[in-house]
């Protein structure tokens, strides 16, 4: 019976081949573990070896040219095998598919009525940006009484860890996640109505209309063939195998693989493939000559194990992946690296730390120097949109914050009317609950601008990513002391690197420098930040 080839992946980011040369020609004889081409992937050019007997019926992709992962490569079967079905077919396998699924999805997804007094309750959209949630805990078991205001569950977001209340009274009759699984919003979340009330079609239909439609776009891909197994792949170009008498060693890229786990020497294999060639059949019926040169061999191989953990992606660690992939291939990112003196800031803030009941860190003194600056430069503080530019008036600082999932930018509103010790005391409590995740949605959205600082963790100098729709972020590292010229000479002194990472769609280049040249002003005099 013919066998469908269809291009494989040899690499963990191919999504498509070239074929760099045929091996077999059409009519030819196969075997397993013959070469059947050499398929030029993303990362190397490497050989790909049958696991099928048979002739060599139909070539689908010619030398040079170039297909999709899983794409028809080649058809082996018997020789004469009438194979125009399978050429020809494939569209209507397809529709005919789409056809059976959808009748599926039809009689699946059959009405059903919901009895009185009984209400579905679904994943609620706890944030703009959330698209999913995870049930961190249930409040409330099943059987248990409900009042309206009752909190059910608490939801981990994209953002937060959120408790979610009732807006209905009753029983609650059914859970449909349990603790640490994910939905996405709109999905069944429970069940409230009446004790004792049998809501179990109402869960399975419901169940059945969120998933069929998914279901049958998996269906209806491609129609069902059986594909070639792939071997682990070997780069063309990796040093050949030799013997003790430094000559080459003919032998597929799969028996290699074998050879080496089993410890086998292939010096000591016969070949029966074309040209004396070792196939995985070679290996696999390979009986050593003695058990004392084997266990010398043996000793040459390496006995470690690879081992991974895995470790599933919160909400918010698939959210932050999501922005901040969107930001760095849609924003024309620029950076602009600066140096300043911080002597008088050191300074600056032992006087003001002096006072009683008051401690700034220069973290806020950084906030409340971008904050005045942002004022005298409204077009850093802006938005790009498609058809206008957004000149925000108002200043809203976002600082980031590590927690143990990520990253969190809670906003300091109007920072710019605020006081250095009302900044700190701000911050600080946004750090806190973050870490918590206690932060509402409403303190992390917002921001007209934000700051990244990692100074710290003792880091010098970096860049990052902006925070969208924010037209520019400043990565601020740490104080450094170092040798400085001042006045014609070389004394100790304490700088500090910041890198001003801007949307060129919003901010021109000149018009970053100005803004950095006022930061510089407030930051190196920070005592103009009270006039």
């Amino acid at each position: 019976m013919a066998e469908i080839i269809t291009m494989p992946r040899l690499s963990d980011t191919m999504e498509e081949g070239t074929v760099a040369s045929w091996l077999k020609n059409v009519g030819d004889k196969i075997e397993e573990g013959d070469i059947l081409a050499e398929i030029e992937t993303d990362k190397a050019t490497m050989e790909f070896e049958s696991f099928h007997e048979g002739t060599l019926l139909h070539i689908g992709v010619q030398e040079g040219e170039t297909t999709k992962v899983d794409a028809l490569l080649a058809i082996i079967g018997d020789e004469g095998e009438d194979i125009s079905a399978l050429l020809n077919g494939n569209d209507a396998v397809a529709s005919e598919a789409n056809e059976e699924n959808t009748e599926v999805v039809e009689a699946a997804v059959e009405t059903v009525e919901v009895p009185d007094g009984v209400v579905v309750v679904t994943m609620p959209r706890l944030s703009d940006t959330m698209e999913e949630g995870t049930v961190a805990s249930w409040l409330k078991n099943v059987g248990d009484v409900v009042e309206e205001g009752d909190i059910l569950a608490e939801i981990e977001t994209d953002k937060a860890t959120m408790e979610f209340e009732s807006f209905n009274a009753g029983t609650l009759l059914y859970v449909g996640l349990q603790a640490g699984e994910s939905a996405k919003v709109d999905d069944l979340l429970a069940i409230i109505g009446p004790a004792g009330t049998d809501v179990s079609k109402v869960a399975s239909n419901f169940s059945v209309a969120g998933t069929a439609e998914s279901a049958v776009k998996e269906e209806v891909k491609a129609p069902k063939v059986e594909t070639v197994k792939v071997a682990e792949p070997v780069k063309q170009a990796a040093p050949a195998v030799t013997n003790s008498t430094n000559g080459r060693i003919f032998a597929s890229p799969l028996a290699k693989k074998i050879a080496e786990e089993k410890g086998i020497d292939l010096s000591q294999v016969s070949g029966t493939g074309e040209n004396g060639r070792i196939v995985k059949k070679d290996i696999e019926n390979y009986k050593p000559v003695a058990a004392s040169a084997t266990a010398s061999m043996a000793k040459f191989v390496p006995s470690g194990q690879e081992d991974f953990d895995e470790v599933k992606h919160s909400q918010m660690r698939k959210v932050i992946a999501k922005r901040l992939s969107e930001s760095k291939f849609t924003a024309p990112h620029y950076y602009l690296a600066v140096e300043f003196d911080m002597d008088n800031a050191i300074a600056f803030r032992q006087q003001f730390n002096s006072i009683p009941d008051t401690k700034i860190s220069f973290n806020d003194i950084v906030v409340k120097a971008c904050a005045l600056a942002l004022k005298l430069h409204p077009q850093v503080n802006s938005q790009w949109l498609d058809d206008r530019m957004k000149l925000n008036n108002h200043v809203h600082v976002g600082v980031a914050v590590a927690v143990e999932d990520g990253l969190v930018v809670p906003v300091v509103k109007f920072a710019n009317e605020q006081s250095l010790p009302q900044i700190g005391a701000a911050v600080k409590d946004y750090a806190v609950r973050a870490r918590s995740k206690k932060l509402t949605p409403q303190e992390m959205d917002g921001s007209t601008f934000t700051i990244s600082n990692l100074g710290m963790f003792g880091i010098e100098s970096f860049t990052s990513i902006i925070n969208q729709p924010n037209s520019a972020i400043l990565s601020v590292g740490s104080i450094v002391q170092k040798p400085v010229v001042k006045n014609g000479q070389i004394v100790v002194g304490n700088t500090m690197k910041l890198t001003l990472a801007c949307d060129h769609r919003t901010v021109d280049g000149a018009t970053g420098a100005q803004f950095l040249q006022t930061l510089k002003g407030f930051i190196e005099n920070p005592v103009t930040m009270l006039v």
